[in-house]
């Protein structure tokens, strides 16, 4: 790479630039080098609090794609990549979607996720078969530290043309794809403890805004009720002890009637939450739930109505 080619890279990816806070990390003690990193990762939630307008226009796109039945594809290559798988699967368990609602395309599948691949990346062809399946009212969100991954540009662009919405996520503000998508979510991380090290600050703020991104979407959807999860899988003794405690926390209920509730309930959760919230029987709870489109909040307040109109 020629010095104006290197210079070209700096100006269009500021992880790339050397970090002058940082120059001497080699020199100071080990106490005093994580105490360098640890300055460097508490930017990052001010640089995503600054993201957050258009972070909130990505999230009401993903609750447009998925109440019409459309689906989300996130699109990443190397530590961007594993970050989308990870946020992806971690939704089933937690909010019991269908793992056909969130999609995590990693450049070079698994086998790149578990051993890196960086040729990958580079393979614009490959973004766009990838994103072949998307159409209108789907959603594709791409992430690129760089803000210029090929892999990435080839997915947003296919997405795009086939009608689809499309959102960057990039520690690059002047990212010139960040002009060719529907909202691009610029964190300015700056340069990284190591240069060039995107899995540091970049990575840790793509965690933060797709962490924050698929939760307020869930949210939106009715999958919680107050900061407590209706939704989750209870697969294993734990989780079913959850359930109860869940709802002891929501309603001020004994352990014992919640357990025996959720038993009624069929352990539908959200059911039992509405039996104790409403003083409801089964039956109704669960017609009231489906009116509402699964929310508790919605089912509640259609209760109290139709009480108020029979009395």
């Amino acid at each position: 790479m020629t010095d104006s080619e290197l210079e070209a890279v700096k100006v269009a990816a500021p992880t790339e630039g050397a970090n002058p806070r940082t120059r001497d990390i080699d020199l100071r003690s080990t106490l005093d080098m994580l105490r360098l990193i640890n300055d460097e990762d508490r930017l990052v939630a001010p640089a995503v609090r600054a993201a957050l307008p258009e972070l909130a226009k990505a999230v009401d796109l993903g609750v447009s794609a998925l109440m019409a039945g459309r689906s989300i594809h996130y699109f990443g290559a190397g530590s961007s990549g594993r970050i989308a798988v990870l946020d992806a699967a971690e939704l089933l368990p937690t909010y019991t979607i269908d793992p056909r609602q969130f999609v995590a395309h990693h450049a070079g599948g698994l086998a790149a996720f578990e051993q890196a691949m960086e040729n990958v990346e580079d393979d614009e062809a490959t973004g766009a078969a990838e994103a072949l399946g998307l159409g209108a009212g789907d959603l594709a969100i791409g992430l690129s530290a760089s803000g210029r991954t090929p892999y990435v540009a080839g997915a947003l662009r296919a997405a795009g043309a086939a009608g689809a919405a499309t959102v960057l996520v990039s520690s690059n503000p002047p990212a010139p794809l960040g002009e060719q998508v529907d909202v691009h979510v610029a964190v300015a991380t700056g340069p990284e403890v190591i240069a060039g090290s995107t899995r540091m600050k970049a990575g840790t703020a793509q965690k933060l805004v797709l962490n924050t991104f698929s939760t307020a979407v869930m949210i939106r959807l009715g999958r919680t009720y107050s900061n407590l999860m209706t939704d989750v899988t209870a697969t294993n003794a734990k989780l079913r002890g959850r359930l109860v405690t869940i709802l002891e926390e929501a309603t001020g209920r004994t352990e014992e009637q919640c357990a025996r509730t959720l038993t009624a309930a069929e352990g539908d959760l959200k059911v039992a939450l509405v039996c104790l919230l409403a003083d409801a029987p089964v039956g109704e709870a669960r017609i009231a739930l489906q009116a509402a489109g699964g929310g508790v909040r919605a089912a509640l307040a259609d209760l109290a109505t139709s009480r108020k109109e029979v009395s």
